[in-house]
C-alpha cells in the first residue's frame, strides 16, 4: 500500500513515535507499505514553527527541518507541490476548509495514495485511512 502521511504522523514519528498506537506502528512497519510525505506538510510546520508564544518559544511542535531530515533518513519520498495538483479539485470535496488537509488529499488523489490520518474530519473521505 502507498501511503501519504498526514502532518501529525510526520511530527509524531520525528519525535520518537510515542503518540502512535500499537496498530499504527504495526501498520507502518508492514513490508508492503511505501511511505510518502508532502512538502505541504513541511510548509504547514514552517508556518506553525515561525509563530511564537509570548515567551518567544515556537508554537510548532517540531522544526520542519527536523521532520525533513528524519523523513530523508527513513528513505521516504517527498511529493513536491506542482501546478497540476495545486489546481485540481478534490473529488469528493471535504466539508471543512483547511487548505493543508485539502492539498494533502489532492496530492493523494493525484498520486494514487491513501492519506494516513487520525483527523476525524477526514476519516470519512475515501482517500483517508486510519490505522488503528
Amino acid at each position: 500500500m502507498r501511503l501519504l502521511l498526514d502532518t501529525h504522523f510526520l511530527v509524531w514519528l520525528t519525535v520518537g513515535g510515542a503518540a502512535l498506537t500499537q496498530a499504527e506502528r504495526a501498520f507502518l512497519a508492514e513490508e508492503e507499505v511505501t511511505i510518502f510525505c508532502s512538502v505541504v506538510s513541511l510548509w504547514e510546520l514552517r508556518l506553525k514553527w515561525n509563530r511564537t508564544t509570548s515567551s518567544g518559544k515556537p508554537k510548532g511542535p517540531v522544526s520542519p527541518e527536523a521532520v525533513r531530515s528524519f523523513a530523508e533518513r527513513a528513505g521516504w519520498t517527498f511529493l513536491p507541490l506542482v501546478p497540476r495538483p495545486a489546481l485540481a479539485p478534490l473529488n469528493p470535496p471535504v466539508a471543512h476548509k483547511d487548505p493543508f488537509d485539502e492539498m494533502l488529499l489532492i496530492q493523494a488523489q493525484a498520486e494514487g495514495l491513501r492519506l494516513l490520518t487520525r483527523d476525524k474530519t477526514l476519516l470519512d473521505h475515501p482517500l483517508a485511512l486510519g490505522a488503528g
